[in-house]
C-alpha cells in the first residue's frame, strides 16, 4: 500500500510513502539512510537538505522579528520560498516562533541566540513523517522543546520535564482531536496557540495572538481537510 503526498523537489512528481523503510541515497549529498519515502521516480532527499535553506530562513527572521504574537511571526516564516508546505523545517520553525514572541513579550531568556541555537539542534532531530509513523507530530514536540529551553529542562529534571510533558501533550491532544491528513500549518497553528495558553497560565506571560486567524496555505495541500481545519476560509 503506498499513499502519494507532496511533490518531489528533484522532478515535481507525487511522493510515496511505503508501509516499510529501506536503504535510500539522498539525492542531493548521496549518503545513505533507512526511510519510507521516495518519489515515484525513485529520489530521496533527506532531511537535512530538504530543510537546511528553509531553516536558516527562520533563524533569520527569528532573530530579527520585534513581535509578540507568535501566530504572526510563524506566518512569516511559512510564507519565506524556502519553507515546504509539509516538511522537518515546521520542527524548528513552532519553537523559534514561540520563542521570539516569547522573549518580545517579557520572557526571560538569558541568552536568546543560545536559545534560538538549541531549539534548531533539538528540532532538526525531529525527523519528517513522524505524525504518522510515530504518533506524535514534529510540531507539538517542537512546542515542548520551546517549554525545556525556556526551563532549561534535562532527562533528570523534575518540575522543568513535566512543564516540557505536558505542553507536548496539550498539542497533542487538540492535533489528534482533528485526525488526519496531516498538515504541516494547521498542526503548528494548533501547537502554538496550546502554547499562548500554558505560557500565560504557567508563567505568567501574555503573548499576542491573531484573532481568527484563517490560513492563506490551504491551496497548496493536496490533503487540505477544508471544513474540519479551525483555520480554513475561502
Amino acid at each position: 500500500m503506498v499513499k502519494q503526498i507532496e511533490s518531489c523537489l528533484i522532478c515535481g512528481h507525487d511522493i510515496q510513502y511505503l508501509e516499510e523503510t529501506k536503504e535510500m541515497n539522498c539525492f542531493y549529498c548521496n549518503r545513505l539512510f533507512s526511510s519510507n519515502a521516495s518519489c515515484i521516480n525513485n529520489h530521496y532527499v533527506c532531511d537535512e537538505c530538504h530543510s537546511k535553506n528553509a531553516i536558516e530562513a527562520i533563524m533569520k527572521i527569528a532573530k530579527e522579528e520585534n513581535s509578540g504574537n507568535p501566530l504572526e511571526i510563524a506566518v512569516k516564516m511559512m510564507k519565506n520560498p524556502h519553507v515546504h508546505m509539509h516538511g522537518p523545517e515546521n520542527h524548528v520553525l513552532v519553537g523559534a516562533a514561540l520563542l521570539t514572541a516569547y522573549k518580545n513579550s517579557g520572557g526571560k531568556i538569558e541568552d536568546f541566540n543560545k536559545s534560538l541555537l538549541e531549539i534548531r539542534k533539538r528540532g532538526s532531530q525531529v525527523p519528517g513523517g513522524i505524525c504518522g509513523n510515530w504518533g506524535c507530530c514534529g510540531a507539538a514536540v517542537s512546542s515542548g522543546i520551546f517549554i525545556s529551553v525556556i526551563t532549561d529542562s534535562t532527562p533528570l529534571s523534575k518540575k522543568p520535564l513535566a512543564l516540557s510533558t505536558n505542553m507536548t501533550s496539550k498539542a497533542l491532544a487538540k492535533i489528534g482531536e482533528i485526525g488526519g491528513p496531516r498538515c504541516c500549518k494547521r498542526n503548528g497553528f494548533l501547537s502554538i496557540l496550546e502554547a499562548v495558553k500554558y505560557v500565560e497560565e504557567v508563567f505568567d506571560i501574555k503573548m499576542n495572538l491573531t484573532d481568527n486567524y484563517k490560513c492563506e496555505f490551504y491551496h497548496k495541500n493536496k490533503e487540505c481537510i477544508a471544513n474540519r481545519c479551525p483555520f480554513f476560509e475561502i
